[in-house]
């Protein structure tokens, strides 16, 4: 069974960019996450775009021949050697002119200068800067299924990407992370909303939908736990209450006091008797007096019970 990431990245990947410059701040950053710049003769760059996910690296492919225009590009497949462990999807894209062109088009090379960490030339339009997200998240992303925790994550190499991708979240108002484990940089969220809203934002709609619903059924279960949890605990204090009370009606009646109370102490005692699990509302009802009326009879049954000696109470 695929994981809800790859889901989220496969249902990412069917989507067609209209807007050109929407795909080049989507290419861009999938290329930031998951690409290496290889160089070439004559100062000509190529590109190895490496993922797990046999969608994204067609998305891959079809982004740089739209954008690309005349660059040479294969793919190849290695099959992991670890159990369960999905395969490794390799889009080489061999160093000649036309790269460099396509590279010059993203802000990857300025002049004969090589622009590692700033993108924000392609992040001018709200529309772009959604696509530039949407493809950190199929290079990059991760995000556990709604029935888990909630968080998803943009993982990088680059503390400078990190940060851009942090702060890009930022401004579009997310209460995003940021933090560094072992060699690679997170941005992540946690919260249910942010994420529901970060899925819908990015055009994942199956996946949103998904938090949604199971948002939804943990609200449902966590209203029903605490209705069983107040219920148990009332049923206790029934119980207990019962306990007390037949306690006292059998210390009354062995040492022949309860014989010598009012009538309707001895009707109470009596159907207490009758009706070890029945509540006060349900006792009340069977001698059709109030539960108040009820509660107090019971109480002075205990009261005369302690006012035995000791060794009669036992």
């Amino acid at each position: 069974m695929p994981s809800f990431a790859t889901e989220v990245k496969n249902e990412l990947a069917r989507l067609n960019e209209g807007s050109a410059c929407c795909r080049l701040a989507e290419l861009a950053a999938l290329l930031r996450m998951s690409a290496a710049i290889t160089i070439g003769l004559h100062h000509t760059f190529g590109l190895n775009l490496t993922t797990k996910n046999a969608a994204v690296a067609r998305k891959a492919l079809l982004l740089l021949k739209k954008e690309g225009g005349g660059i040479r590009t294969e793919i190849t497949v290695r099959r992991s050697r670890q159990l369960n462990k999905n395969n490794d999807y390799t889009v080489r894209v061999m160093p000649s002119p036309a790269v460099n062109d396509l590279m010059k088009k993203l802000g990857f090379l300025q002049g004969d200068r090589l622009n590692m960490e700033n993108d924000m030339g392609l992040l001018k339009k709200n529309c772009c800067r959604v696509a530039y997200l949407r493809g950190a998240f199929q290079g990059g992303g991760s995000v556990n299924r709604p029935e888990a925790s909630y968080h998803l994550e943009l993982v990088t190499g680059s503390y400078e990407l990190g940060k851009l991708l942090h702060t890009l979240l930022k401004r579009m108002n997310f209460p995003a992370g940021f933090t560094d484990r072992k060699d690679v940089y997170l941005v992540y969220l946690k919260e249910c909303d942010a994420i529901i809203d970060f899925l819908s934002m990015i055009r994942a709609a199956k996946a949103a939908e998904a938090f949604e619903v199971a948002r939804n059924l943990k609200e449902v279960r966590g209203q029903v736990n605490r209705l069983v949890n107040c219920e148990t605990a009332n049923l206790q204090k029934t119980v207990d209450a019962a306990g007390r009370q037949l306690a006292a009606i059998r210390a009354l009646a062995r040492t022949g006091c309860l014989s010598r109370l009012p009538q309707k102490l001895q009707a109470a005692a009596r159907v207490r008797q009758e009706n070890p699990d029945a509540n006060l509302t349900e006792l009340a009802g069977m001698l059709g007096i109030s539960k108040p009326g009820m509660s107090y009879r019971m109480r002075r049954l205990q009261e005369e019970a302690a006012a035995l000696p000791q060794m009669e109470q036992r």
